[in-house]
């Protein structure tokens, strides 16, 4: 008999809280989670945008179903050592990211189950008050109808960001069960650039070639420090909600990429901005708007979570109160991130003071050549990356 199958698809998001351990535990395993996944999705050229907390969440919430040798996969590639610990860590996640004042940041869960199924009532109630996530009922048997079902939550989630995710021939009768997590983003930076600055200006995408882009260019004082293990410039540029940045890690070599990502493999994201000051910085920072769909299935496998889809072994028999055999068939996830002179979507403060006759110092912060960059939550107890990724090319 042939499996039935489970369609997992992620975007690009006053119960019993997590105790700060199994908050993070969730936090450093999610944390490696996204170093191993970001390896595995550089090795394809161009650019790289995606949440690894919106694939860590769904996962997580897949891993309450699972059992046997699918379980202790996914054990090993969330790096979270129990179930429970997951599900507690989440609901306290949860409850940190849509409670952020001063920008836009919500995240969100759902479950879709194919009309005359059900769900294991332990299941539906650790997805229920753990990952707050809703179950609704869809015929998936009519697949253009159940797709656009679908796709109106996320769209809806995603404030119209992520459009047409599912698409209908995603959805057969075989389909039981389609978990979706949505994350969305958007915020004003602290300190805004001045649209009459943005200039025309060439960006390296190697050596020798570049392209055009529109180059946005700011004087203010920033976190920043040259790192030389990294041989980059790190730059930390704070939204409205101080807890909210994105880190720009520019190599200092026009074709450093490559080497540079090694060596981020073995180094924590939420960590990197320490040991920074706070100099007068001129910043020129392209415009840039990315839009990415990742088939995951492939980069999944090589983490270790090839267990999920084979139709052989795959063990989620804690899911459905019916005793058919389910795998995962595609696992997806689309991304949205637009950065401009206001910020992303993804406080200005003045001193003036009055010292000894030392000269400032004033660093240059150009990036006119491929970078990294994360979007970071930096609170007392959670430290997470919400997005990242690498432009070779802004304007692509």
């Amino acid at each position: 008999m042939t499996p039935l199958r489970i369609l997992f698809i992620f975007v690009l998001l006053h119960l019993t809280m997590a105790s700060k351990e199994e908050l993070q535990t969730v936090i450093q395993g999610n944390g490696l989670f996204t170093k191993q996944l970001y390896s595995v999705l550089a090795k394809k050229e161009g650019n790289v945008f995606f949440s690894p907390i919106s694939v860590h969440a769904v996962l997580s919430m897949a891993y309450q179903g699972a059992g046997g040798s699918t379980y202790e996969a996914l054990t090993n590639s969330l790096n979270v050592p129990d179930h429970s610990i997951a599900a507690k860590g989440y609901n306290s996640v949860l409850g940190q990211l849509n409670n952020v004042s001063g920008i836009e940041l919500s995240m969100a869960n759902k479950i879709y189950i194919k009309e005359g199924y059900e769900l294991q009532s332990e299941f539906q109630e650790v997805t229920a008050k753990q990952f707050l996530s809703a179950v609704e009922p869809v015929n998936f048997n009519e697949s253009e109808k159940a797709a656009k079902t679908i796709n109106t939550w996320v769209e809806e989630k995603t404030k119209e960001k992520i459009k047409d995710l599912v698409k209908a021939e995603d959805l057969n009768e075989d389909t039981r069960l389609v978990l979706l997590n949505a994350i969305y983003f958007k915020g004003n930076w602290a300190s805004k650039f001045d649209a009459a600055e943005t200039r025309p200006q060439k960006f390296y995408i190697n050596n020798n070639d570049s392209i055009e882009v529109q180059m946005m260019k700011k004087k203010s004082k920033y976190n920043y420090k040259e790192d030389r293990t990294l041989d980059a410039q790190v730059l930390e540029l704070p939204y409205s909600n101080p807890d909210i940045s994105m880190i720009i890690i520019l190599p200092n070599k026009r074709d450093g990429i490559v080497k540079l990502e090694e060596k981020l493999a073995n180094v924590d994201l939420t960590k990197i901005t320490e040991n920074m000051y706070k100099p007068e910085v001129i910043v020129s920072l392209p415009k840039f708007k990315i839009e990415t769909e990742i088939d995951l299935n492939g980069p999944l496998q090589e983490l270790g979570l090839g267990e999920i889809f084979n139709q052989k072994s795959a063990d989620f028999s804690k899911m459905l109160k019916t005793p058919e055999q389910l795998v995962v068939s595609k696992v997806v996830q689309k991304a949205f991130i637009e950065v401009n002179e206001e910020g992303a979507e993804a406080a200005a403060a003045t001193s003036l003071q009055i010292e000894l006759r030392c000269l400032p110092i004033v660093e240059e912060f150009t990036v006119d050549h491929p970078f990294v960059f994360a979007l970071v939550v930096n609170q007392h107890d959670f430290d997470n990356v919400l997005f990242t990724g690498r432009i070779i090319n802004p304007t692509l």
